[in-house]
């Protein structure tokens, strides 16, 4: 159920979160917890998570616990292959290459939105000197780090 973490691994990182010492987080820092516990929830998966609770609330380890649950059952089990074929769909030539500028918009305005920065961040030495992206590098670069 745990995976490769044991519930006093998970206890000591969540209490590394806990600023007054009280054996609780605020309810905002969920994500960042779920995060230093090696899962990778949207901000939707956690505003789910978190909905029945005020975000100044502060939650105990019991609380956290069933939400780690519930996030770890959800292992995102999206693959290379499925973005690499979404992507695709945008490949008007045939060539594995789309323009930077969609690519762009694209991971600015759909699903989990990035941030300019952010996306600047992830296309940076993916272009090349016309303005495209070889977006099969792109994904597997993104996907392994």
């Amino acid at each position: 159920m745990m995976g490769s973490y044991n519930e006093e691994e998970f206890q000591e990182t969540f209490q590394l979160f806990d600023n007054r010492g009280d054996g609780k987080i605020q309810v905002n820092q969920v994500g960042d917890v779920l995060r230093a516990l090696g899962q990778n929830p949207t901000e939707a998966e956690v505003k789910k998570l978190t909905q029945s609770h005020r975000q100044d609330e502060r939650i105990s380890f019991e609380v956290f616990l069933p939400m780690y649950s519930s996030i770890s059952k959800n292992k995102n089990s999206d693959t290379a292959e499925d973005f690499i074929e979404g992507l695709r769909h945008f490949d008007k030539d045939g060539n594995g290459y789309i323009s930077s500028a969609e690519l762009r918009h694209l991971l600015t305005t759909l699903g989990e939105k990035l941030s300019d920065d952010e996306v600047e961040q992830l296309v940076t030495g993916h272009e090349d000197s016309q303005g495209n992206v070889n977006y099969e590098e792109f994904v597997r670069a993104v996907m392994n780090g």
